[in-house]
């Protein structure tokens, strides 16, 4: 009798110990940031790898380095103010102050969406000056680069437009932490990508 029981027995439908388990990731942190971390390493990388081709070509006798853009002095504030204003915003969702998050959180985004508008403004300048793409490979790295960290500081900006939409239609700060923060790491991270590519077209 016992033997017929344990043939029709059916495991699976046994309650025991793995149930009450909650399954676990592989990470710690959140999916969403562990994703972001790893797509911040791979940018990084992308951006070494033109960096240090930069080098190389730069070593070339055609080379011809750029004039240094006084604009880009002031765009690179307008960049650092930004960086501060979601670091403001990340610290407010921490202190639970909503008020201080909201404008924080989109006054971040509009110097951001400023920073690339002086951007364009900086090539319009150059290019009227005769600084063309194809003039030397000194100006196509320029545009290269500065392009390519534009149109990363863009996905970002497409991030958070969603997320501010859900803060001025009403949603409580504290419901968007995750993409506040998220936010705010990929903006550090743009700027140090940022003040090391300013550095290096500046000493070239």
């Amino acid at each position: 009798m016992s033997l017929i029981k344990t043939v029709s027995a059916k495991p699976w439908e046994r309650k025991g110990v793995i149930e009450a388990r909650h399954p676990e990731g592989a990470f710690a942190a959140p999916p969403e940031k562990v994703a972001l971390v790893f797509f911040l390493a791979v940018a990084a990388v992308i951006f070494s790898m033109f960096s240090v081709s930069y080098v190389i070509r730069m070593e070339l006798p055609d080379w011809r380095p750029l004039a240094d853009p006084v604009q880009l002095y002031a765009n690179t504030a307008l960049l650092v103010i930004s960086s501060v204003l979601f670091q403001w915003a990340r610290n407010s969702v921490n202190s639970e102050q909503p008020k201080n998050v909201k404008l924080a959180f989109i006054t971040g985004g509009l110097f951001a969406f400023l920073f690339i508008a002086a951007q364009l403004m900086t090539w319009n300048s150059l290019q009227a000056a005769g600084y063309y793409v194809s003039s030397n490979p000194a100006n196509s790295f320029f545009y290269l680069l500065t392009g390519l960290h534009g149109l990363h500081l863009l996905g970002g900006l497409w991030v958070w437009s969603k997320s501010s939409i859900r803060l001025l239609s009403g949603g409580e700060a504290k419901d968007l932490k995750l993409s506040i923060e998220l936010c705010t790491l990929y903006w550090h991270f743009l700027l140090i990508i940022w003040l090391l590519m300013f550095a290096m077209l500046s000493n070239t």
